[in-house]
């Protein structure tokens, strides 16, 4: 069997913030079932059981939300007991976890450092403009605990990554954004906004239209690039990605490698489904309780997902960015055509964007490739 990488939602979509752009809350939404609550430890250990004993190699558990933490920090203690208990093939475990920060104390900073989880933090950049959309059920900003949650971490030795969610505000205020996360982390993920799925996009305040992500993408890529050429390097998983796309490597990020696959997504109740943005009645694949995930990949409803990912609009074929792009995400696509060839909100973003910064990101790729020599002459002395 190949490795297995699963994302756990624990508490649904609980959360403890009320992001004005969640997209999950608008999924629930639409579900029959719109809340699965908080996560038993018996099914954790069924899940744990059972995706080692389907993984070869290594198996990565991911958590997310809703705010994964309000599973608490007991249910994490369990998942490391039944990771220890059934992983008889000796199976490489990665754990990770994405959260806002809100209840982050020392106790789950230790914890965190301890198991070697990798966190990524949601840090939508300086207070004014974090708070602007991360805020709580009273209306309060999130900025000082995202901070709190951060120099946590830095003291515990938690490794950690930002993320940082575009919106149209975030996207006018590129420069800020970015030289204020970078002193934070030098590992930064950026992620559009997108639209609740069904609806016209860019309707909403803070909907980040084509415009805006062309302007994020240069602005951010220059400051980027000034970086990779000094010797503080900034890393930027979908810049990194496409620098090793121009050097001759396969893109890791999802959504980048021009078809979908599988994530085996498990809601609180067991459910499972092939996307974090599908997380919906139409896509769910059975239950991990009476599936297995052999039979959840190979499930007829898998296969329709995936095929649906496959085709292209009539104009990807012929556009000469097509090699980097390869459609994109088959979110950035709704809604699909009769065909199922949706084309990409952020086409003609993407297009100028590849243009403005092709030649540096070949000028990097080509001391990439050096460096990659230099290295394997070097090993083999």
């Amino acid at each position: 069997m190949p490795p297995l990488s699963i994302l756990i939602k624990p508490a649904s979509g609980n959360c403890n913030l009320r992001c004005r752009y969640c997209f999950y809350h608008a999924l629930t939404e639409s579900r029959i079932v719109k809340n699965y609550g908080i996560m038993t430890s018996d099914l954790l250990e069924r899940i744990v059981r059972k995706a080692l004993a389907f993984a070869d190699g290594s198996c990565t558990f991911a958590f997310q939300g809703g705010e994964p933490t309000l599973a608490g920090l007991g249910f994490f203690e369990d998942l490391i007991t039944f990771q220890k208990k059934y992983n008889g093939k000796g199976v490489r475990i990665n754990n990770a976890i994405q959260t806002n920060g809100m209840i982050i104390d020392e106790g789950w900073a230790s914890f965190f450092a301890h198991n070697r989880f990798l966190v990524g933090l949601s840090l939508d950049g300086p207070k004014e403009l974090h708070d602007r959309s991360r805020i709580a059920p009273d209306e309060t900003g999130s900025f000082s605990r995202a901070i709190n949650a951060i120099d946590l971490f830095d003291r515990a030795g938690v490794e950690y990554n930002i993320l940082c969610v575009v919106t149209k505000n975030t996207a006018r205020h590129a420069q800020s954004v970015y030289n204020f996360l970078k002193k934070r982390s030098k590992y930064l993920q950026f992620i559009p906004c997108i639209d609740p799925l069904e609806e016209e996009r860019g309707c909403r305040p803070y909907s980040l239209t084509p415009q805006d992500y062309e302007k994020f993408l240069k602005t951010t890529f220059d400051l980027w690039y000034r970086d990779a050429k000094s010797k503080n390097p900034i890393s930027v998983r979908w810049f990194d990605n496409i620098l090793g796309m121009v050097a001759g490597q396969e893109p890791e990020a999802c959504g980048m490698s021009g078809v979908c696959g599988c994530q085996f997504i498990i809601e609180a109740d067991g459910s499972v489904y092939p996307c974090d943005f599908y997380v919906t009645d139409r896509w769910r694949l059975g239950n991990i309780l009476e599936d297995g995930f052999l039979q959840l990949r190979n499930s007829d409803v898998c296969a329709q997902f995936i095929e649906e990912s496959r085709h292209l609009h009539p104009d990807c074929r012929i556009c000469e960015w097509y090699g980097l792009c390869r459609g994109g995400c088959k979110r950035d696509r709704e809604p699909l055509l009769g065909d199922g060839a949706g084309r990409n909100y952020f086409c003609e973003s993407y297009k100028s964007f590849f243009a403005y910064s092709l030649p540096r990101f070949r000028e990097l790729a080509r001391k990439l490739i050096a460096n990659c020599m230099i290295n394997r002459v070097g090993g083999t002395h």
